[in-house]
């Protein structure tokens, strides 16, 4: 590692000169510079399939494209439903043309085209505008021979003005089926790279700081995965790198892909109960490049299926903590004990199970502090006849199932849930959230193929009304919904959403919600650690209430959210303070000038402390 100056030096260049690059778009960001810096990252029916030289197609099951501006039709609000949040789909002004591939026309039913894939959101040139990766997923032939499909990475030229970028970046075509994307800056170079998850194969994708990328998984050692699919970084042992968890499913092959029948058809894709799930990677970052797994002496569980993972400060502790969804089987929560230790304790904690002490069938997950108690709460989407899972953190490591108290359960139990982000979306300091849905099976009988998605928007922190029918064209339209990532892609202070479909061209929806407050964002810089700070808590001091948001990795879906800490700022809200409490217990606190800002936080030597 380098030493702190160096690397405080370094994240000053590199402000400078995304500042330049980015000033039109965030003519409100400051130029000061000092420790703290603010700146300027139907139903039964299958849609007819491509076949495999076509180009994909839109799944009949949405809702049609209007011509004159990209936006689909309104089906209307039917319910009458009164809510701020309000998304616009500008994906066609924003040149990114893009559609995940799942193999599913050679008609295999294999459950890999269950899966789907994710969305990375990150600057990965250093210009100051979001960039957009996606994996591209792959085919299946007749033979069950498994290809990759090439990954898309959209360079934002200026706001909202997309170019494809893979080809110039050097990316490779995968050798394998893909699905996730979890973006880091592995090396601590300054530069974000891209591990691209899937069917056995991985791709680590090292910027080299020039617009391009070279791919060193087999030399980094961390190719060898079953399949793989999501991944999350984080420093696992407190040596101040980042450290890679891989999520693997279950053990699906050409010759184990046996025939199961649907509900009323011959033939439909096998449910993951069909098949034993794989066990999980743990890999310890060396310093030099390389990666060393140590899943075993860790004593990783062998019997997941995981599909979501998230690497957080679950018990506020100051270390990373490990929390699995697996989709069938117990959710699995590791408690860093710290000495390079890991506990499981999903079951002691409450969140392994549902409020019936039964596995759902979990896809995606994220964290947030819904009832502002200044404890990390969980949140997981879960599948058809299972309620998505609120666990409402007790402290003392405890959690309590409260998504029927809440109205989660409102919503009914016909959804298949994938992605799923938390986010204050219209500035009034409490937050949503939002979740992608789509079908796995090829004819669902109790719910269609396509699904509306869900938008929970939070009432005080106590009660989630979803609201998704009144939240613009999109969401009150039906998807085969998978990953969702979260961003600023316009530089306008609140979030956009990027959302990845399974034969279905990728949505971008921009934030067009109605603020009731101001809002602030901030960007943390370690240095003592990982410089992405992942396990940072930032409490922001509102008057006598206080917001909490934490630096997580993982979450959502096989996807990458912008690396950055939201906040939405009630009006007349009175002095604003920030509170940093560093992972391994380092403590900042840092007085906001004014709101409506990106303040750029870097870590003072003195908050320095060991896990």
């Amino acid at each position: 590692m380098r030493d702190d100056d160096s690397i405080r030096n370094e994240s000053v260049r590199g402000l400078d000169q995304s500042s330049r690059s980015a000033r039109g778009r965030h003519s409100g960001w400051l130029s000061t510079i000092l420790l703290v810096t603010l700146a300027g990252c139907p139903a039964g029916q299958d849609p007819p399939v491509d076949g495999p030289d076509d180009p994909p197609t839109q799944s009949d099951a949405s809702v049609p494209i209007d011509e004159t501006d990209g936006s689909r039709s309104s089906p209307g609000n039917p319910d009458g439903v009164q809510t701020p949040v309000r998304f616009r789909e500008i994906t066609r002004q924003t040149g990114i043309d893009f559609t995940y591939r799942n193999g599913e026309e050679t008609d295999q039913f294999a459950i890999l085209e269950s899966l789907g894939g994710g969305v990375g959101l990150c600057d990965f040139d250093r210009d100051g505008l979001l960039d957009i990766c996606l994996p591209g997923g792959g085919l299946i032939d007749s033979e069950l021979q498994t290809s990759g499909l090439q990954s898309g990475l959209y360079r934002q030229l200026a706001s909202l003005q997309f170019a494809e970028a893979a080809g110039l970046a050097r990316i490779p075509d995968p050798s394998f089926y893909t699905h996730g994307v979890a973006a880091a800056d592995f090396d601590e170079d300054g530069f974000v790279d891209l591990l691209i998850t899937g069917y056995r194969g991985a791709q680590l994708l090292h910027n080299l700081g020039d617009g391009t990328f070279e791919e060193v998984a087999e030399d980094a050692d961390v190719a060898d995965v079953t399949w793989s699919a999501t991944a999350a970084w984080g420093d696992i042992n407190g040596d101040g790198l980042l450290d890679l968890y891989v999520a693997n499913y279950v053990d699906w092959s050409k010759e184990n892909n046996p025939v199961c029948s649907g509900m009323g058809v011959p033939r439909d894709v096998c449910p993951p109960r069909q098949f034993e799930g794989l066990a999980d990677q743990l890999y310890l970052n060396q310093g030099d490049g390389t990666f060393v797994e140590v899943s075993d002496d860790w004593e990783l569980r062998k019997d997941g299926k995981g599909l979501g993972v998230l690497l957080a400060d679950v018990d506020r502790d100051g270390r990373l903590d490990i929390y699995v969804c697996n989709d069938t089987v117990p959710n699995v929560l590791y408690r860093n004990v710290g000495d390079g230790g890991l506990e499981e304790q999903a079951m002691l904690a409450g969140v392994a199970l549902n409020e019936r002490g039964m596995p759902d069938g979990s896809m995606g997950v994220d964290l947030l502090d819904y009832n502002h108690d200044a404890l990390p709460d969980l949140w997981v989407s879960n599948y058809e006849n299972e309620s998505h899972a609120l666990y409402r953190n007790q402290g003392r490591g405890l959690f309590l199932h409260v998504s029927q108290s809440t109205g989660v359960t409102a919503v009914g139990r016909l959804a298949v849930g994938w992605g799923t982000i938390a986010f204050d979306v219209e500035h009034d300091g409490d937050e949503d959230v939002f979740v992608s849905n789509g079908h796995v099976i090829r004819f669902p009988l109790n719910a269609p193929l396509a699904q509306q998605p869900f938008f929970f928007e939070n009432h005080d922190g106590s009660r989630f009304v979803d609201v998704a029918s009144a939240a613009g064209d999109y969401m009150a339209s039906a998807h085969r919904g998978r990953g969702a990532a979260v961003g600023d892609l316009d530089g306008d202070g609140d979030l956009d959403l990027v959302i990845s479909h399974v034969k279905e061209p990728v949505s971008i929806l921009l934030n067009e919600s109605e603020s009731s407050g101001d809002w602030l964002q901030v960007e943390l810089i370690g240095t003592s650690g990982p410089r992405s700070a992942i396990g940072a808590v930032v409490e922001l001091q509102v008057g006598d209430r206080t917001l909490t948001r934490q630096m997580r990795s993982g979450a959502s879906y096989a996807s990458t959210n912008e690396s950055i800490l939201h906040f939405g700022v009630p009006r007349e809200a009175g002095p604003i303070e920030l509170h940093v409490h560093w992972p391994g217990g380092g403590h900042q606190v840092i007085e906001v000038p004014q709101l409506n800002q990106r303040v750029r936080v870097v870590q003072e030597s003195d908050t320095a402390t060991t896990p």
